[in-house]
């Protein structure tokens, strides 16, 4: 109560931070002034001016005001919109690195040009992150025309550019592109081999658009790059057809936490088909030799228990089609890990394909806190600030409407059945269709907007669709959604991106209607006649009452419904908005709907009747609430454990792109030579032990395994007073020498180019291994919680463990693979050195070697590769630079083990052990 009073006098805290604000819009209102007196060259001539005071020392901040007033302006004079005060206050918070909530309708779009144009003056690059091709490709072209005016360049990444089309609009002071564009750029680059080859530039800002979308609904989904990994395909398709017989006694299922498991009747029933079908032949299924059958069995129970055809996926051109769930998206390329997409694809009968292994991957939480600067903006932010605030350290503001907002807001019809909620619905469609209101049916999944779509069919009501389905016309149904008397079926409607005007889209309207006419004249005409009908219909509409919304359903986050909602009453219109539910819909049957059925029923609810009251929407709210909490604890803990994996792979990522700048890695190289020297002589003889105790037979073995050298180590071992430390400088001695004795053979140009790619190859192998790993540690770590341990704590320290043993590997293979590379001096000419490939399928070159011939020749550029004292010091990586990408090495010609007594491959005619295999 006193909280409420206290707001009631001095305002929320979201008031007081927009009253602060007041005085740079006094400010940018003054510019205006001064600025709409300028001619358009004066208007253009800003931007170097701007340059020209940021070189001088002034900052971006010192700007604004001015700059602000400049892209006002120029929107004016080239879109033919001015930006309200309420979007340069959304430009202000955006600029500042926050979070803005603005309604939609109210033009994200536009106010985005504010502190992009601003940033973009720094010439460091900016990008504008989108949820979709369309729209990343609509609003660079769109908002383009102001930019460009000013004398900025505009990019745009959309899926199938080529490498070099993305770094030309990387290379652009404003870069436009999707999330997922963006994410897979970054781990392309990190599997590049040389920094020319490489797409994008260093952070410095980013603007996201939906940022609820991305940054809070898809943040559980990492992005991967991966490769084919073997597996039996065979066996998805048997265990498929073993899951059928299995009935609901024989499993339990958690509907809230979507997870479900075989009970001791299911295990039972498995196991004999298993043995029946010939799959098990020794002992029970979770014996040691059968366990990876649990795998198989646990992700085609999901499949077809937890996964619905047409909610969850659906089945397009043979392929098994993912469809966000916020969004109601088709996901085209993505794939769900661990064997659940191939067990969809046994169910649904369509091709499997292989399982493939992580080569890169990050989390869209991980790769946009790369960014120094990062500011967002969604219709609907406010649910979720307390996540904002704890993850990415981003404080939310609401924006207030530009007009007020009066829309009437109804409360929610629950009735007992899903069929009595639809007779419902349709009677509501009809009742203002008939009115001459146009109206928005939502709806969470494809299957509900196909039966509703097939209701109104049958009382023949004409209506659109807007599905995963019809994914190609969305732009078009929803432009038209807002005429009068029209119907459309909407799949969710987040990050549409196209506003439902009333009267309809005139800009959809017209390029449809100017599709194929060339004469001006026509042209001319046209446009009078559609400007002239959509006004008609819009105020027909505006008559009728504006959009009417009717949500079929709850969905389980807040913010989706409220996004529905804001479709209708944008910019001031009139509209209304209503949900119907049923007992029988997800949200209620999971969250309590016995209780609420008992209640209804002793209320005597008759069939076809409805309960209308404030508590119901109170007590959905609460359920919602819930499984917010219940979700963001889940992007918590994933965090947590991606954290893990995120420190690993910015050491790699960083250490790897010093790495290619130094000209040669040989300091590098030998420096891992001597640990792995100390690795192997510490191992076989132990501080302060005598020669008698050594164990010389497995060192003698270690050393021709890893420097490809026979040493007298017995000899050195019977020498009074040796010492390990004379063992250690003896083994150094002849390895480096052995080393000198190559660069003097190979030529110091092509030992250098050769210790480089060697390093990259084997980094990228071994790092992809080591993240296959961290998957199978992930996976079960979890059960360390049955012996009282964190696994989380359990995790980084094993993670830690693995990192240190990846990196040991690496210095071991590394030394390895140099000390036994030879090439045949007659060989030399005919080396044929290729460049590194520029997708990550050329990232592995072969491991074996082998004489080659061909025209083309070393370069002497392009080596990429850093020097140890370059390199940043840090506990895990303590004397290691590392780099990913591959240049390429595809056929160098290589000495295998030349025994002692044979000829040595130099030509000279001598025998190895009295030429190049001789001891100094």
């Amino acid at each position: 109560m006193l909280s409420g009073i206290a707001r009631a006098i001095f305002g929320s805290q979201n008031d007081r931070i927009i009253r602060r604000m007041q005085k740079h819009i006094d400010a940018i209102n003054n510019f205006e002034i001064v600025i709409a007196s300028l001619s358009d060259e004066a208007l253009q001539e800003k931007t170097a001016f701007f340059r020209r005071r940021l070189a001088a020392g002034e900052t971006v901040d010192n700007l604004m005001e001015e700059a602000f007033a400049v892209v006002r302006e120029s929107s004016k004079r080239v879109l033919g919109q001015r930006h309200f005060d309420v979007q340069i206050l959304g430009g202000i918070f955006l600029h500042q690195g926050r979070i803005t909530e603005i309604k939609t309708g109210e033009g994200k779009t536009l106010v985005a040009t504010l502190p992009v144009y601003l940033n973009a003056l720094l010439a460091a690059g900016v990008h504008v992150v989108t949820v979709n091709d369309y729209l990343a490709k609509r609003d660079a072209a769109w908002m383009g025309r102001v930019y460009n005016f000013l004398g900025l360049t505009v990019g745009c990444i959309v899926h199938d550019l080529e490498d070099s089309e993305r770094k030309a609009a990387y290379a652009c002071d404003i870069t436009y592109g999707t999330n997922n564009e963006f994410g897979f750029d970054y781990l392309r680059d990190n599997m590049k081999f040389r920094l020319e080859d490489m797409t994008q530039r260093d952070f410095h800002y980013a603007l996201v658009d939906e940022v609820d979308s991305i940054l809070i609904d898809e943040a559980r989904t990492p992005l991967i790059i991966s490769g084919p990994a073997e597996d039996n395909l065979q066996l998805y398709s048997q265990i498929n057809e073993l899951i059928l017989y299995l009935e609901d006694d024989h499993y339990e299922k958690d509907e809230k936490h979507r997870t479900i498991i075989l009970n001791d009747e299911g295990v039972d029933k498995i196991e004999l088909l298993l043995v029946d079908a010939g799959i098990i032949r020794v002992g029970a299924l979770y014996d040691v030799q059968n366990i990876s059958l649990v795998h198989h069995i646990n992700q085609a129970l999901r499949a077809h228990k937890l996964f619905s055809r047409d909610t969850d996926y659906i089945v397009k051109n043979n392929r098994v089609v993912i469809i966000d769930e916020f969004t109601g998206r088709a996901m085209d390329g993505r794939r769900y890990s661990d064997g659940l997409h191939q067990a969809l694809e046994a169910k649904e009968g369509v091709a499997i394909q292989n399982e493939n292994q992580t080569l890169a991957s990050i989390t869209f939480q991980n790769y946009f806190r790369l960014y120094p600067r990062l500011a967002g903006m969604t219709g609907t932010a406010m649910t979720e600030a307390s996540e904002f605030r704890e993850i990415y350290q981003l404080e939310v503001v609401e924006i207030p409407t530009n007009a007020p907002v009066v829309r009437i807001d109804e409360d929610d019809e629950v009735y007992r059945t899903i069929k009595e909620k639809y007779e419902a619905v349709v009677k509501t469609i009809e009742e203002y269709r008939n009115r001459g209101r146009p109206v928005l049916v939502g709806t969470i999944s494809i299957e509900n907007s196909e039966s509703v779509s097939k209701i109104l069919k049958q009382r023949k009501i004409p209506h659109k669709v807007l599905n995963a389905r019809f994914h190609e016309e969305e732009s078009h149904i929803i432009a038209q959604a807002g005429r009068p008397g029209s119907v459309t079926i909407a799949t969710n409607m987040a990050g549409r991106g196209t506003d439902i005007q009333l009267g309809g889209n005139i800009e959809m309207c017209l390029i449809q209607a100017l599709e194929g006419v060339h004469d001006e004249g026509a042209r001319l005409q046209i446009v009078d006649k559609v400007t002239a009908e959509v006004e008609a219909d819009k105020n027909k509409a505006l008559a009728a009452g504006g959009l009417c919304v009717i949500a079929t359903e709850r969905h389980e986050s807040r913010r989706i419904d409220n996004q529905l909602r804001g479709r209708s009453g944008r910019q001031g219109d009139p509209g209304r908005s209503k949900f119907f539910l049923s007992l029988e819909d997800d949200l209620m049957r999971i969250f309590g709907s016995e209780l609420i059925d008992g209640m209804l029923k002793k209320f005597g609810l008759q069939e076809g009747e409805a309960i209308v009251h404030p508590w119901i929407n109170k007590a959905l709210a609460k359920a919602q609430h819930k499984v917010e909490a219940r979700n963001f604890e889940i992007r918590k803990q994933l965090l947590k454990f991606d954290d893990v994996m995120n420190d690993q792979r910015k050491i790699i990522y960083e250490q790897r792109r010093e790495i290619m700048r130094l000209p040669d890695v040989h300091e590098l190289v030998t420096e891992m030579r001597k640990e792995a020297i100390d690795d192997i002589v510490t191992q076989a003889i132990e501080e302060g032990s005598y020669s008698h105790q050594w164990d010389l037979e497995w060192l003698n073995d270690q050393i021709v395994n890893l420097l490809a050298l026979n040493l007298p180590l017995h000899e050195w071992a019977k020498e009074e007073f040796i010492t390990k430390q004379d063992i250690l400088e003896r083994v150094y001695k002849f390895s480096n020498l052995h080393m000198s004795e190559k660069d003097i053979n190979l030529g110091s140009k092509l030992m250098r180019m050769a210790e480089k790619q060697l390093l990259l190859h084997k980094l990228d192998q071994l790092w992809k291994d080591h993240l296959l790993s961290l998957d199978y540690l992930r996976q079960g770590i979890n059960l360390r919680a049955y012996a009282q341990r964190d696994p989380l704590n359990e995790y980084k320290r094993e993670a830690f463990c693995l990192f240190e043993k990846m990196l040991a590997d690496l210095r071991t293979s590394v030394t390895c693979t140099i000390a036994h590379l030879e090439i045949p001096t007659q060989s030399l000419d005919n080396i044929a050195i290729i460049n590194a490939g520029k997708t990550a399928n050329n990232r592995i070159i072969n491991n074996q070697l082998i004489n080659g011939q061909a025209n083309s020749s070393v370069r002497e550029d392009g080596y990429g590769v850093v020097s140890l004292t370059d390199l940043r010091k840090t506990t895990l990586l303590p004397q290691l630079p590392i780099d990913r990408t591959i240049s390429g090495l595809n056929k160098l010609a290589v000495w295998n083990n030349t025994q002692r007594n044979a000829r040595c491959p130099c030509g000279s005619g001598k025998k190895y052990k009295h030429c190049h295999g001789r001891f100094k």
